[in-house]
């Protein structure tokens, strides 16, 4: 206990107070679900916490050995985790199967990767540090579906037995047979340890006629295959060859069904991890291999100039422009990541952002120009924002980004002059965007330019 609260004391060094008496409450009074693979955004919105401040103090926590931090690999059909794994550098590039969705998807750092961060067992024992020892349903809850499914906390048991025909503990090495009767509906055999399934398409007219069917269960991904029956008897034969349990079921793929995976909820996806200044900070090459390179299908980028830098040093001499140049960094980097976003790197007088969503980079640009020239009269930053796809990379041992985003949003910003903000029109088609253009009561300036290593000539806007 001595140990644990000298954690939790230097946590507050580090963490925002209302946080970390928010973890500490739930580390020491919560159910052990509420500390498996902890929603970060959902526990920020039941405390009442900021967003930003949340995700800091977990990442901190996790740092410090209070958590453990996750990456899982989801579904984006029915919100399974086909993944988990303990750093971003297991997540390949290549395609995962879905067994229940019967699809294969291309990850991207978007929506297919949630950040989920579980109690260290030191710290406390949970059930779930043994997934073997959860009852089925708790292991569908806390093991096999992600954060961002929006289950109920009381009733899920009641629901999945409605759709359920059959389900039980099949331990390691063991067979079972299972009788049923088919009913005229679309039927799924699924288990979720080796995340296999079996679809039967039950139609036409009933028979008498007992069918077979064998299910084996081993660590080989096998495409999930479709048997059409007619309504009936059936003996179902499963084969555990794996050293765990499996948990098989037979369900009905019903509208409850249909329903109860329809309902998701936002989670923290490696993309707005990534663009996080604490997790740059604290896990400054942790990240990605140097060959790996994942996609990311939108994000924003930002990028500053000081305008007139060299004339500066002329002027005020090289002790007072060093002093003016670090503290415009400081307060570019504080800007950054109180929207939300990360400084990833700084080149001479520049500065290269990232930032989830375009309404961040252009609530932080409009902040910047206006805290730049409170902090010198005459001290201008030229700032260009575009929004796209990328490719997530190491470079330089360091979490960089590559592709054409990239290069038009350090074009566009070149395009910059004096006190302008110069953004694309990915950027003024968000919404979020637009309701910040006209809060502020800005017009835009719509110009085609061209753009050195861009084929075409593009609309770019400027913010006055």
């Amino acid at each position: 206990m001595t140990e644990t609260k000298a954690l939790f004391d230097t946590l507050r060094n580090s963490a925002d107070e209302n946080v970390v008496a928010a973890i500490e409450s739930v580390v020491r009074d919560g159910t052990d679900r509420q500390l498996c693979r902890i929603n970060v955004l959902n526990f920020a919105a039941k405390h009442k916490l900021g967003e930003e401040k949340t995700i800091s103090g977990f990442l901190h926590a996790a740092r410090l050995g209070l958590f453990e931090l996750t990456w899982n690999v989801l579904c984006p059909g029915c919100g399974g985790v086909l993944d988990a794994t303990q750093t971003l550098k297991s997540v390949h590039k290549e395609a995962y199967d879905c067994a229940l969705c019967a699809a294969g998807y291309e990850p991207t750092l978007d929506e297919m990767v949630e950040v989920a961060f579980t109690v260290n067992p030191r710290l406390r024992r949970i059930a779930a540090h043994d997934p073997n020892s959860l009852p089925i349903w708790e292991y569908f809850r806390q093991i096999f579906w992600g954060s961002g499914v929006d289950l109920p906390e009381t009733g899920l048991e009641e629901i999945l037995e409605k759709i359920t025909m059959e389900a039980i503990e099949l331990p390691a090495g063991e067979k079972a047979l299972i009788s049923l009767q088919l009913p005229a509906e679309f039927v799924i055999v699924f288990e979720p340890v080796t995340h296999a399934a079996h679809f039967i398409d039950v139609k036409g007219e009933p028979t008498r006629e007992r069918r077979n069917l064998t299910m084996i269960f081993n660590r080989v991904q096998a495409p999930t295959s479709t048997t059409e029956m007619r309504p009936g008897p059936l003996r179902l034969s499963l084969d555990n060859r794996t050293d765990v349990r499996t948990l098989p079921s037979i369900w009905i793929a019903s509208d409850e069904l249909h329903n109860l995976l329809g309902k998701r909820r936002p989670f923290l996806t490696a993309k707005r991890l990534l663009t996080n200044q604490t997790f740059r900070d604290i896990y400054r090459t942790d990240t990605l291999d140097v060959d790996q390179g994942l996609k990311v299908t939108s994000i924003t980028f930002l990028f500053t100039d000081l305008k007139g830098s060299t004339a500066l040093y002329d002027r005020v001499g090289d002790i007072v422009a060093y002093d003016l140049v670090r503290e415009h960094f400081r307060i570019l980097q504080e800007i950054v990541a109180s929207e939300g976003g990360a400084v990833v790197k700084t080149i001479g007088d520049a500065v290269m952002a990232t930032f989830p969503t375009p309404d961040r980079a252009v609530a932080a640009a409009l902040r910047m120009r206006d805290s730049v020239q409170r902090l010198k009269n005459d001290l201008l930053v030229k700032i260009g924002i575009h929004e796209g796809p990328c490719l997530a990379v190491t470079l330089n041992d360091r979490l960089d980004y590559f592709g054409q985003t990239v290069n038009i949003a350090a074009r566009v910003q070149s395009l910059a002059d004096s006190r302008a903000i110069f953004v694309t029109k990915s950027v003024v088609e968000n919404s979020q965007v637009s309701k910040i253009l006209a809060e502020s009561k800005i017009n835009l300036t719509e110009q085609s330019a061209a753009l050195r290593g861009v084929a075409d000539r593009m609309s770019v806007f400027q913010i006055p």
